[in-house]
């Protein structure tokens, strides 16, 4: 009876002792962040690991922001993580600048996590990550809105400034989640124009646009030679609050990088 008791007992004591460590990173987490960024066939990547604590500034990218800012600061796990905050209908990004994807195609991922998404006025419109570059169209692959008919924000692809228009093409099966971390993939194919979007490792086909299939006006969609991506929060409507996002483990690259 005691030896059984003891066995018990050591069993619970290492189970309760492996908990935080399960945690705090996450299944293979902290493993695959190191292994992302060491990776020699990526466009860009970054984790903020190495960047100090404080003001959001590196050499390796450059800051795009009117009524917001950046810091990077540490998280409950202790890892380094970029906040982005926007005040009202500000604006707050990191920005790839100098970019070039062979083909002008690329995959991209990023980790984030919205505090809260517009509830107000109706059909706010909010974009998260924007590519641009030599052409008229504004490339917003992971955007959205919150659709006062349904009272609910929804990720959606997007563009404007080009022959389509200002347009969002969300969808019902992609609710935007708050108060919870993400990682999002997202792929730019030149060959159809084709943005595809997967959530935590599942592919979401209504999201995907194309040459023909998009959500703006009638005419062919077409990507400009991409030279700047940026990632961090813009509303575009008049709005007293403010929003609140972390943003982590950002890479960019000619194959598909994973969650």
């Amino acid at each position: 009876m005691r030896k059984r008791l003891s066995t018990a007992v050591l069993a619970a004591l290492l189970s309760v002792v492996a908990l935080p460590v399960a945690d705090a990173a996450g299944p293979d987490r902290a493993d695959h962040r190191l292994k992302t960024c060491a990776r020699a066939d990526l466009l860009f990547c970054e984790d903020f690991q190495q960047v100090p604590t404080g003001a959001g500034t590196s050499l390796k990218w450059g800051v795009d922001t009117r009524n917001g800012s950046l810091e990077v600061e540490r998280d409950r796990r202790g890892q380094k993580v970029l906040h982005v905050r926007a005040e009202g209908n500000g604006r707050a990004f990191l920005k790839v600048d100098d970019f070039a994807a062979p083909g002008n195609s690329f995959y991209g991922r990023v980790r984030v996590r919205v505090e809260a998404f517009p509830d107000a006025p109706d059909w706010a419109h909010y974009t998260l990550i924007e590519a641009t570059g030599d052409g008229p169209e504004v490339v917003r692959p992971l955007g959205g809105q919150y659709v006062p008919t349904l009272d609910k924000a929804l990720w959606g692809v997007g563009a404007d400034g080009g022959p389509t228009g200002d347009w969002t093409n969300w969808r019902e099966s992609a609710p935007s989640k708050a108060g919870a971390w993400q990682c999002v993939e997202w792929r730019m194919d030149a060959s159809d124009n084709r943005i595809t979007l997967w959530f935590d490792g599942v592919p979401n086909p209504d999201l995907t646009v194309s040459t023909r299939e998009h959500g703006g006006n009638q005419v062919d969609f077409l990507f400009p030679e991409f030279d700047t991506v940026k990632l961090g929060w813009q509303l575009y409507q008049p709005n007293e609050g403010s929003y609140d996002i972390w943003l982590d483990d950002i890479a960019l690259g000619a194959k598909r990088i994973g969650c």
